[in-house]
């Protein structure tokens, strides 16, 4: 798989790619066609010798809007395996996003605009986030159908934090993104890309020999601290919400309750 159709890559630097999702008329929502080939995109460059690092970004006017629940189903012709039975989609969310984590070489979200529900779940898998500071995130799916895919919100932004998204389903600012620890640093938005991709190659100028320890060591110490099964507990509960009441109702007119749930 060489010509992609859901994303284009660039090569803005030596040793830097950039993985655009192609979606603008989507508002980049994350099919899985285009899951499919992000990833395929990143394995690729792990085994390139001439790429240390990969930056992720939204064409248009956002990083991207969420899971496409418009293009056939979440789990049809999946890029990876996963169990069958009650939770299969959030199986398949959480490894394919913990994918990324065991990926040797570093991938950088570069969020404009805004990410939302699966698009915060993409950008929270890659190894740094950086934001333009009139951007914003936020899972306001909570609201109305279910808690997230790939939990990531208490392990990775803590107690408070997390609470607060999960009770409310609010968008927060790149402010509060960075404070929270969901991102690194906000720059002013027409610095972004320019901001990223020094970042990127200050990241490249480190060998990818290396580079795979020192990222793994904070991943392991993240696991040994309990990260990553704390993200895998939750998972479950995403389907167990399928059985509320309220759920019920709400998914039988899914787009219309999910449209409320951004108001």
């Amino acid at each position: 798989m060489s010509d992609y159709e859901h994303i284009i890559i660039e090569k803005p630097a030596p040793a830097v790619r950039r993985i655009v999702l192609n979606r603008p008329e989507k508002r980049n929502a994350i099919s899985t066609p285009m899951r499919t080939e992000i990833f395929h995109a990143l394995q690729s460059h792990d085994v390139d010798e001439e790429v240390r690092v990969t930056i992720i970004r939204g064409a248009g006017d956002c990083f991207s809007s969420g899971y496409d629940l418009t293009s056939g189903g979440l789990m049809e012709d999946a890029p990876i395996y996963s169990a069958p039975g009650d939770g299969q989609w959030t199986r398949q969310a959480t490894d394919s996003w913990f994918s990324i984590w065991d990926l040797a070489k570093p991938v950088i979200a570069q969020i404009h605009g805004y990410a939302m529900a699966g698009g915060t779940e993409l950008a929270s898998a890659c190894d740094l986030i950086y934001m333009a500071d009139n951007a914003t995130i936020g899972y306001p799916v909570v609201r109305v159908m279910s808690t997230p895919d790939w939990q990531f919100h208490t392990p990775l932004l803590g107690l408070r934090a997390s609470m607060e998204m999960m009770l409310t389903g609010n968008t927060y600012s790149a402010e509060d993104a960075v404070q929270v620890g969901f991102a690194n640093r906000a720059y002013p938005a027409d610095r972004l890309e320019d901001e990223v991709l020094t970042m990127a190659k200050t990241v490249a100028r480190v060998p990818s020999d290396l580079q795979q320890v020192n990222k793994r060591s904070v991943h392991r110490s993240f696991e040994v601290l309990g990260g990553r099964t704390a993200i895998r507990a939750a998972q479950e509960l995403q389907a167990l919400a399928a059985y509320q009441e309220s759920v019920k109702e709400a998914r039988k007119n899914p787009f219309e309750s999910i449209k409320k749930a951004f108001d």
